[in-house]
């Protein structure tokens, strides 16, 4: 065990993107370090720009004998991405796998043969070196196909949940909510009381959080989508929002929802709107056309991004450890991931595979087994 196949991936400053597998030597690991073999390592929408950048994959093409992926990238978008031309770069932000070598410090020795879920940024590949700190140690009984989406979406629904009670808000609205993480964000609410209002935009999506026990779903492709909305949000009270998709009119849909519903019970005329904040993270980007407001909704709100390690890093090491531990005691049940298919290092590179994938459909999530 001294090379480990993995992918790699570059823009040229001539403008094409170039995706490599490639052998990279395993390191040695240091003190607090261990050495993971990956089984499963999620495709996460988290990972597409650093995998693919801007270009276009409807030109990709695939040479199977020298393990490598290759498509254009237009001229023009180069200077958006000029900080990362001509360095190949690691990918794969979590993954899951059993610990076959440590170092000597305890944390990392207690750590031999058992199943970790690793944070990384390199879990596309067969083994990764980390941090202890980097890992969520699981049962006995948990498979790294089970453990394998641990991070992202587990602890970004717990720091929905956490954002909201830091802020002083008591409900929440979520859209592409049919998602993987939209159904484990339904769960804790669910088991924790919280309302939550889930917009979806397909009735099918809406069926499958009903089924479950969601009790405020919205189908943005309803006519009647924005008095549901509305009549949604007076009922939950919810003045968050944490939106996937980016692009268009929803998060000012939302804003001007929260606003109707704050100055429903106002008397005469306030230049400012309602005095209650009223807050979108985006935290996606489903979709990258521009995001659209009508400004329709007072002047007490605001809009921002939302990442998952800034967040995390706001909160003391003993809170982190708490988020862990109920990860990974609840991966089979809250956080339990359902995947579409199961592809090797190589497949992921096959143009009609990514075709697959970077749909990024609701529902639909796809796993890498690098030792298949």
């Amino acid at each position: 065990m001294t090379t480990s196949k993995q992918l790699l991936t570059k823009i040229t400053s001539q403008g094409q993107l170039e995706i490599n597998l490639v052998d990279s030597d395993i390191p040695e690991p240091k003190a607090h370090q261990v050495v993971v073999k990956i089984e499963a390592t999620p495709i996460n929408p988290s990972d597409m720009w650093p995998m693919f950048g801007p270009a276009n994959l409807n030109e990709a093409t695939f040479d199977a004998n020298k393990g490598q992926l290759t498509a254009p990238v237009h001229p023009g978008l180069l200077p958006r991405i000029k900080s990362r031309l001509d360095m190949s770069l690691p990918i794969g932000n979590e993954g899951a796998g059993v610990v076959v070598a440590a170092g000597e410090s305890e944390a990392a020795q207690s750590m031999l043969g058992k199943t970790v879920a690793v944070l990384s940024g390199a879990c596309f590949a067969q083994y990764c070196c980390v941090p202890v700190q980097a890992c969520i140690v699981h049962k006995e009984e948990t498979t790294p196909q089970q453990a394998a989406s641990s991070f992202v979406n587990p602890l970004t629904a717990l720091g929905m949940v956490e954002t909201m009670r830091m802020e002083g808000h008591s409900a929440l609205v979520h859209t592409a909510a049919a998602s993987n993480l939209g159904i484990m964000l339904n769960k804790i609410c669910i088991a924790e009381g919280v309302p939550l209002v889930n917009i979806v935009r397909k009735q099918s999506q809406a069926d499958l959080l009903t089924e479950i026990g969601a009790k405020y779903v919205c189908n943005s492709s309803s006519d009647s989508f924005k008095k549901d909305l509305y009549k949604a949000i007076e009922e939950t009270g919810a003045t968050l929002a944490f939106d996937a998709i980016g692009g268009g009119e929803l998060v000012s849909d939302i804003l001007t929802a929260m606003e109707a519903v704050g100055s429903k019970d106002a008397e005469g005329f306030n230049t400012y709107g309602s005095d209650a904040n009223k807050q979108v993270y985006i935290y996606g980007g489903l979709d990258f056309s521009p995001t659209i407001l009508n400004r329709a909704y007072g002047m007490t709100w605001g809009i921002g991004g939302w990442l998952l390690m800034r967040f995390l890093g706001k909160l003391a090491p003993e809170k982190v450890g708490a988020l862990h531990h109920r990860v990974a005691n609840e991966i089979n049940t809250t956080f339990k991931s359902d995947f579409t298919d199961i592809l090797s290092l190589e497949e992921a590179l096959q143009p009609e595979k990514i075709a697959q994938y970077n749909a990024k459909k609701t529902g639909e999530k796809y796993l890498i087994n690098p030792q298949k």
